[in-house]
């Protein structure tokens, strides 16, 4: 796999998105499933996995621990912290002593005296993005990560944070049919030497055509209350897949495969975060990196799926009011 340089390290520019494997979708793996999926993965070239306390209520930060500690000292191993789940409700507490205590809980599940990457997973609107970055900066001089990262934040709070301590990456969804880094942030993250970390490359699942309606979906994922997904919007959406499929074939590659390509062709310092429960999907994203599609191709993809095209916003209200990013 092809190499760029995240958190001071040369990895992979496809990593391994592991909420899949337990939380927010349809199909949750077993442990010992998931745990033989990303060892899988790492013999097949992936180098950087990606976590949170979030991901079922801190049920995925342990069985990444267990996937990852025989090849601990070979992979960037990021997590998040800032939003935890608390008797069952997803909960932003940006306040230091939280976030200290929440480092120190994903530290024991991951088996680890330190974790690479430690993100801010979202901005709590109490607590100045000053303050809580400081925290993190804080446990980068304890040695306790190795650097910090911010998630879902507009080009203005990351420089802001910037300024308090160093960042160095910015993980905020990024796809064909999400643009939103484009308004200021993907400017912004190269103008600072900060890394770009695009999760969601396949859309959620759609640019890989994982489902073709939402009824096929559990009732529990995250995709059925997602306005994009619904209705008139998908039905619009589905047409651009269609169309989509068809830029693919004369690439020569599978959809997923021209999703993460176009990703990675908007800047070297951009990296790809796909997430799967597959492993044939996940052999499938590496190969990625390596496959050659023109430039014609990309430019025809970019035209064809993009926020002026795609119908339906990104989340719900509630979710919308979570997020600290710039808006079309």
């Amino acid at each position: 796999m092809n190499k760029r340089e995240l958190a001071g390290k040369q990895v992979g520019e496809i990593g391994f998105g592991c909420m899949n494997v337990s939380h927010a979708y349809s199909g949750k793996l077993s442990e010992a499933d998931a745990i033989s999926l990303m060892q899988k993965a790492f013999d097949a070239g992936m180098d950087h996995f990606d976590t949170a306390a979030l991901y079922g209520f801190g049920a995925n930060e342990v069985v990444v621990g267990k996937a990852v500690k025989d090849f601990r000292q070979d992979i960037l191993l990021a997590s998040k912290c800032g939003m935890t789940g608390v008797n069952g409700k997803r909960v932003i507490d940006g306040h230091p002593k939280t976030l200290h205590a929440t480092l120190d809980t994903a530290l024991k599940s991951l088996q680890t005296d330190y974790i690479d990457l430690y993100y801010l997973h979202r901005i709590d609107p109490d607590v100045p993005v000053e303050e809580s970055v400081g925290a993190l900066g804080d446990a980068v001089k304890a040695g306790k990560i190795g650097a910090v990262g911010l998630s879902e934040v507009s080009a203005d709070t990351l420089t802001r944070a910037h300024k308090e301590h160093p960042i160095a990456a910015l993980q905020t969804e990024y796809s064909l049919w999400t643009r939103n880094a484009e308004i200021a942030v993907l400017d912004a993250c190269k103008s600072m030497n900060i890394a770009f970390v695009g999760f969601s490359p396949l859309a959620r699942g759609f640019l890989s055509n994982t489902f073709s309606d939402v009824s096929e979906l559990e009732p529990k994922d995250i995709r059925c209350g997602m306005p994009r997904f619904q209705g008139e919007n998908w039905q619009a959406n589905r047409k651009l897949y269609a169309a989509f499929a068809k830029l693919a074939e004369q690439a020569g590659c599978t959809p997923a495969q021209l999703a993460i390509k176009w990703v990675l062709a908007q800047g070297e310092f951009i990296h790809a975060l796909p997430g799967t429960r597959i492993e044939a999907h996940m052999l499938e994203n590496i190969a990625a990196s390596t496959i050659e599609v023109s430039g014609d191709i990309l430019t025809a993809a970019d035209a064809l799926i993009n926020y002026q095209t795609v119908k339906g916003p990104r989340y719900p209200a509630a979710a919308q009011g979570d997020i600290d990013t710039e808006e079309f």
